[in-house]
């Protein structure tokens, strides 16, 4: 992803952030793994048909939560934009009621705030929430059998395990480590 992001950002001429690029993988993960993308409708379980993100912004008040819309047929930029967008208004106050209304899953990211891991709560009626941390230099071992630095960034999901249990987190999460270490997958 690091490598990733350089080369799109000089061959696009834009500013996407590691945020953007997670965003956007978040999305198409949850249309790999459609039922993570879902909420416990009292006697059932209601899976949805495209991915209403809901991104977590911090402002003075506290966290909102406004929805990028459709997220999976948006591309990096258009989510950059949606995301600096949102972040803007909801720091103005100028955020519409319905721009919060109908996620179907959040993204909760600390990771410019130098926390490495946390565990967010999930936003009813959502069934899953990822808090997505720093990512930060480690020693790892190589393809060589070498111990090299290498970057690594901590994403734990919360589920309602009415609807998101132990194996469908992993398969959702399997899906979206596999994007995020071949970003490039995220342009087809």
């Amino acid at each position: 992803m690091m490598t990733f992001r350089k080369e799109f950002n000089s061959a696009e001429g834009s500013k996407a952030t590691f945020n953007d690029i997670i965003l956007a993988a978040v999305a198409r993960a949850a249309m790999q793994k459609p039922k993570v993308n879902a909420a416990f409708a009292g006697d059932s379980i209601v899976q949805y048909g495209s991915v209403n993100l809901s991104v977590a912004i911090a402002v003075e008040e506290g966290l909102v939560t406004p929805v990028i819309r459709d997220a999976q047929n948006l591309s990096i930029q258009q989510i950059s934009s949606a995301v600096k967008d949102l972040a803007l208004r909801a720091r103005d106050k100028k955020l519409k009621p319905e721009e919060y209304a109908g996620g179907t899953i959040t993204v909760s990211n600390l990771g410019s705030y130098g926390i490495e891991q946390f565990c967010a709560i999930v936003n009813p009626p959502q069934a899953a929430i990822l808090a997505i941390g720093a990512i930060v230099k480690k020693p790892v071992v190589n393809d060589r059998t070498e111990i090299e630095i290498g970057h690594r960034m901590n994403i734990t999901i919360s589920g309602d395990h009415r609807v998101v249990d132990g194996a469908v987190a992993a398969e959702f999460m399997s899906s979206l480590r596999k994007l995020l270490e071949s970003p490039a997958l995220l342009l087809l």
